[in-house]
């Protein structure tokens, strides 16, 4: 260990401090919870109001904390991802939000109905819900969560990334000034306060980010029996068919891995492709690449990797597969020198020919490498997304609808695309979450709504004497009702 990691290093007494600290916010929110009740819709559109404002009136600090973080990031993309989207979530929620608090009436058995008994589910809050947030998205994928946390009329706490540090202090700020400290507040740090931040007795944890921390949050939210969603990421595998437009398909396959550097958990992460097409789809890479991004090393349009350790992690992912026999393609249209810069940009790379020993075929990329494998039936490529754990996303193109259905039928993964990636994400009216490997549950919209509240099962029974045949001492009549059950 060196000096300065020692000087860094939180002291047992300081974990303790931060310890209690976070107990003390967890137990203000649940005590003002408890206290006020459930809110009615007009508090709930309030704080959504509220964050709507918070975001609005701060968009270039928003910008240029990001861009800070980054290095080099596109002001015009984080306004779009950033701010916009979570606008507009926040938006629907408030449009749909009373519809989404009504009572929802359930059918019940003719045999009880003519008793005149009827049921409902009705939802209500859970309470305090944990947002662990990635650096990646720090805003979008900080404030959808709390627009459905809020929407559901629960207080918040949230841990942002420590590997944003200007975004998430400007976050804590902002919060603090639009917030009660009973209503959402943030908590900064490192490892060490995640960790202790992910064993508070929450009555819900949503966390964001790589498979290997969603692991230890959920280990450690089980401690307490806290139900958590997960969005994970994974390997987002691409499938294109025989029979499309191929260069359509390759512009939106490579502007969705460019965008953010291809640092996005639902971004391309490989593409199979009939073995006839390669050399072609190469082709059209370049080309694409060339029209979007006529320049990388200094434009600011395209974003850099976000630090120098995942800069040598993908460096290494290059070089390992290079070194098992990949042919590399370094998608580079002015022939920039990438040697010697701060900022950690990297150019597009395909990866062909890959083995699945190769690290890049066993890790999610999180950066702009993109290995391309062939097929000679596209029943290959399925059988291969088949046989690994299952993606965040899967993408399909093609004109050929028997194909693309028999692709859906017979892949498992989060969301699809079709035609297209990464867009079903910006429909507010599907859920977003992972399956397997890449995630467990849901959020966005009334999905999130109802992933952050209870579904409370009501049954109402007439207050008038009614014979019950259930009722001891028991006969010929309890026979009668269990035959009539059984048949309807």
């Amino acid at each position: 260990m060196s000096a300065t990691d020692k000087a860094t290093q939180t002291t047992p007494d300081e974990l303790d401090a931060i310890r209690q600290d976070l107990v003390a916010r967890l137990e203000k929110q649940r005590r003002a919870f408890l206290a006020d009740g459930p809110p009615d819709a007009e508090t709930r559109i309030d704080r959504l109001d509220r964050t709507i404002a918070m975001i609005a009136d701060h968009q270039q600090e928003i910008v240029d904390a990001i861009v800070a973080d980054f290095g080099a990031r596109s002001p015009h993309a984080t306004r779009i991802a950033d701010i916009a989207a979570p606008v507009s979530a926040m938006r629907y929620a408030k449009r749909n939000l009373k519809r989404w608090m009504k009572p929802h009436r359930r059918k019940v058995p003719f045999l009880f109905k003519s008793y005149g008994v009827t049921a409902w589910i009705q939802y209500q809050p859970l309470g305090v819900v944990g947002i662990i947030s990635p650096w990646n998205y720090p805003f979008v994928l900080t404030m959808i969560p709390l627009a459905d946390v809020l929407a559901a009329g629960n207080r918040a706490m949230i841990k942002p990334s420590e590997l944003t540090p200007e975004t998430s202090a400007l976050m804590a700020r902002l919060i603090a000034d639009a917030f009660d400290e009973t209503e959402v507040t943030v908590v900064t740090g490192g490892p060490e306060v995640g960790d202790a931040f992910s064993r508070l007795r929450f009555d819900h944890i949503i966390y964001t980010g790589s498979t290997r921390v969603g692991r230890m949050v959920m280990r450690a939210a089980a401690e307490n029996l806290v139900p958590v969603t997960l969005e994970l990421g994974g390997k987002s595998p691409v499938i294109i068919g025989r029979k499309g437009n191929l260069s359509l398909a390759v512009r939106r396959i490579t502007m969705a891995k460019m965008t953010n550097a291809g640092q996005i958990c639902m971004a391309p992460d490989y593409v199979f492709l009939p073995a006839a097409h390669l050399d072609r789809f190469v082709d059209l890479v370049e080309s694409s690449v060339k029209r979007m991004f006529p320049t990388l090393r200094d434009n600011p349009d395209y974003t850099s990797v976000v630090n120098d350790r995942h800069h040598q992690r993908l460096l290494g992912y290059l070089a390992d597969a290079e070194a098992k026999g990949a042919r590399l393609v370094e998608v580079n249209p002015a022939g920039e020198d990438f040697s010697d810069q701060r900022s950690h940009k990297m150019p597009l790379t395909l990866v062909l020919d890959p083995t699945d020993d190769m690290v890049v075929m066993q890790e999610e990329i999180f950066g702009p490498i993109l290995p391309v494998m062939t097929y000679g039936h596209v029943n290959e490529a399925i059988e291969y997304i088949a046989a690994h754990p299952r993606p965040l996303a899967l993408y399909c193109f093609g004109s050929d609808d028997a194909e693309r259905d028999h692709v859906l039928l017979h892949t498992t993964s989060g969301g699809v695309t079709v035609n297209d990636a990464m867009m079903h994400y910006n429909m507010p009216d599907l859920p977003f979450g992972g399956v397997g490997a890449s995630g467990t549950g849901a959020y966005r919209g009334v999905h999130g709504f109802r992933t952050f509240s209870h579904a409370k099962a009501v049954c109402k029974v007439p207050a008038v004497d009614i014979p019950n045949p259930a009722e001891p001492p028991l006969g010929t009549k309890a026979d009668v009702l269990a035959t009539i059950m059984m048949k309807t």
